[in-house]
């Protein structure tokens, strides 16, 4: 008798797509770029950030001079939010999204081929995504609840 195969739990990870991306119209690309990957969206929403989940997501950057600029540029339009799963998602989503900095991110990338440097206070990159497991799942309880 043969054991049954057992297939493992996917990774998760979240991915927020900024305001400066929704506002942009790049939403679809974004997505259709993490489905090419191989990926799969399994929560999706479109939405305006609150204060308090900004302060929970980015709690370890208070104090920081970006924390505040960051959190107004967060809430100054809606941001889509999306948990995204597949075997090493968190450093695969990381590589497919570029370098924090749109000027440095190499071309092919999210960041590298949509984003640039617009010369504001705070870094309008298009998209978040979660930097560890750890993160993720804290994150995406954030955005989700518990049950996501």
């Amino acid at each position: 008798m043969s054991e049954p195969s057992t297939v493992p739990t996917p990774d998760r990870t979240l991915v927020i797509v900024k305001p400066d991306g929704v506002a942009r119209g790049l939403t679809g690309e974004v997505l259709r770029r993490v489905e090419a990957k191989g990926y799969r969206v399994v929560r999706l929403e479109m939405r305006r950030a609150t204060p308090d989940e900004l302060a929970r997501h980015y709690a370890e950057h208070e104090g920081k001079p970006f924390y505040q600029p960051l959190v107004d540029f967060m809430l100054s339009g809606p941001v889509v939010l999306a948990v995204v799963e597949g075997h090493g998602v968190v450093p695969g989503f990381r590589s497919l999204a570029g370098a924090t900095d749109p000027t440095a991110a190499a071309p092919g990338t999210i960041r590298g081929d949509l984003g640039r440097d617009w010369g504001l206070k705070v870094q309008q990159n298009i998209v978040h995504g979660s930097d560890s497991a750890e993160s993720a799942a804290r994150e995406t309880a954030i955005w989700f609840g518990a049950d996501a």
